[in-house]
């Protein structure tokens, strides 16, 4: 196990490092605001419900999915109560003392899923960049980006069908 935390520190310290180009540090801290209790993506189903009037119903399921997700991840960080990277100084301030899972990762692959059912393939690449960001600030381990994902994508997923519903929306 021992490896195993290690590992997670080694990729952590390595990722963290690129936010030494102030450029990646810029965009990190923008990713991380903007996904900040899921905002982004809450944001973007309500745009999407607004101009998308033949699918405003699986738009705001949707992001009741990816609310769910973020409520989600953050029950869990209640009870798991894992400590944020202390080896490291943050790029960012964050809501919570908790890591583990990343919120962040779990509304935006949550939202990614949701969402790109309804075709906004777009949204895949920057889920991956919000989820690539919380490692770069240097506020979680690979491995609560990892859990959060995982959460994110299974609460998407169990609510596909609902989120589509029906012809008559």
């Amino acid at each position: 196990m021992d490896d195993f935390h290690d590992l997670d520190h080694r990729i952590l310290s390595a990722l963290h490092a690129c936010g030494a180009d102030p450029r990646v540090a810029s965009a990190a801290r923008g990713l991380s605001l903007a996904g900040e209790h899921g905002m982004l993506w809450l944001g973007t189903g309500l745009v999407g419900a607004a101009v998308d009037g033949t699918r405003r119903g699986s738009w705001l399921r949707g992001t009741a999915l990816v609310a769910g997700a973020h409520l989600a991840s953050m029950g869990v960080k209640r009870l798991v109560r894992r400590a944020r990277p202390s080896h490291l100084e943050p790029l960012v301030r964050t809501a919570g003392r908790h890591s583990f899972p990343s919120s962040h990762a779990s509304s935006s692959v949550a939202a990614a899923v949701a969402f790109g059912a309804l075709g906004t393939y777009g949204i895949v690449p920057l889920a991956a960049a919000m989820c690539l960001s919380r490692l770069v600030v240097g506020v979680h381990y690979p491995t609560d980006v990892a859990a959060g994902a995982a959460l994110g994508a299974l609460t998407a997923r169990l609510g596909a069908r609902w989120m589509r519903g029906s012809a008559h929306d």
